[in-house]
């Protein structure tokens, strides 16, 4: 092992060992995406593959989990959404089968999932947006925390991982801390390793692998992308929120404008009340993510993407991704002799 690599592996130590894998790089929780044979992929490669639970039962989300053991014997964690009705069987589905990560996501955990998770003896990784919350999420019994910054794939908050990063890291020392968003080179998850993350995570590098199930139309939109063309859902009116979601540009996002803008006009004109105008708004993309992935249908579908789209110029095994991203830290740390 080369003095470069050791040094590597010396400031991403606490992530690797948190993890249980070679690096410390988790593959982002990407709906339609993150199943079995992507997530054993990134596990087997040496990273920490995530199954993205999603709006998946428990019967559903048993079966996904089974099947990805079936393909790896290497660690991997589950993600669940604190908002799913079911999310106290789904937690006793992962314990059953023995994961022993577990994502709990979209907004603050409840406590009765988070004590579930504990009692059971698994690891529990939560998202933070700021650090009063990073700090209330630790005491409440987190074991790691993610920090998300806005260009991210997918849903998204409104804050920089830059900025993030800054707010956070020095002064949350207590668990490992994962840096997201945007990330797709090893020189820059680096310099998070060195202002004290424990490691990173990645989504839209991985959705675009060799392994990902992602239609070939959704792949090739990937590699045809800038960063500019990454961007978040538009909200036209305050009374009428929308949660910013980060995709692709399309003929869809142009119709979603258009659907506000026509929604409000009933609303205003009296054929709509604002719950039913709100309800409109929001299923608009219904089944979207869907149309785009499996079906390919990426102009009209959703095509969830972080501003490091633009990194993705070929479809590549997970490892190779992971070799190069390897490759480019222990680089930089090699030419600082």
């Amino acid at each position: 092992m080369t003095e470069a690599r050791a040094k590597l592996d010396a400031l991403w130590a606490r992530g690797t060992a948190f993890l249980g894998c070679e690096f410390a790089i988790l593959g982002g929780a990407m709906s339609w995406v993150s199943e079995r044979h992507l997530v054993s992929a990134i596990s087997n490669a040496g990273g920490f593959g995530v199954i993205a639970c999603g709006a998946m039962g428990p019967e559903l989300l048993e079966a996904e989990i089974a099947a990805t053991q079936a393909m790896t014997d290497r660690p991997f964690g589950v993600n669940l959404i604190t908002m799913h009705p079911q999310l106290d069987d789904l937690v006793r589905v992962c314990l059953a089968a023995r994961v022993g990560h577990v994502v709990l996501a979209g907004g603050i955990p409840p406590g009765g999932a988070v004590r579930a998770v504990k009692d059971g003896g698994a690891k529990l990784i939560a998202f933070a947006p700021a650090l009063v919350l990073a700090r209330r999420l630790v005491r409440s019994g987190a074991d790691a925390i993610v920090i998300e910054g806005s260009e991210a794939g997918g849903h998204i908050g409104p804050v920089s991982l830059t900025v993030l990063a800054q707010e956070i890291l020095p002064h949350l020392r207590e668990v490992p801390v994962f840096v997201a968003g945007g990330l797709g080179r090893g020189e820059a998850i680096l310099a998070y390793l060195e202002m004290g993350a424990s490691g990173a995570q990645l989504g839209t590098r991985f959705a675009a692998s060799a392994e990902s199930i992602a239609h070939e139309n959704f792949k090739r939109a990937f590699i045809r992308a800038n960063a500019r063309d990454a961007l978040p859902s538009v909200q036209l009116d305050e009374r009428f929120p929308v949660i910013p979601v980060r995709g692709l540009a399309n003929a869809g996002t142009r119709r979603f404008l258009e659907h506000q803008a026509d929604t409000l006009c009933r609303f205003q004109s009296g054929e709509l009340d604002k719950e039913n105008a709100q309800l409109a708004i929001e299923h608009f993309w219904a089944g979207a993510l869907r149309r785009a992935v499996i079906e390919g249908d990426v102009e009209q579908g959703s095509v969830m993407a972080g501003q490091s789209v633009g990194m993705v110029t070929a479809v590549q095994p997970i490892r190779e991704i992971l070799d190069e991203i390897v490759g480019q830290a222990v680089g930089a740390i090699a030419e600082r002799k």
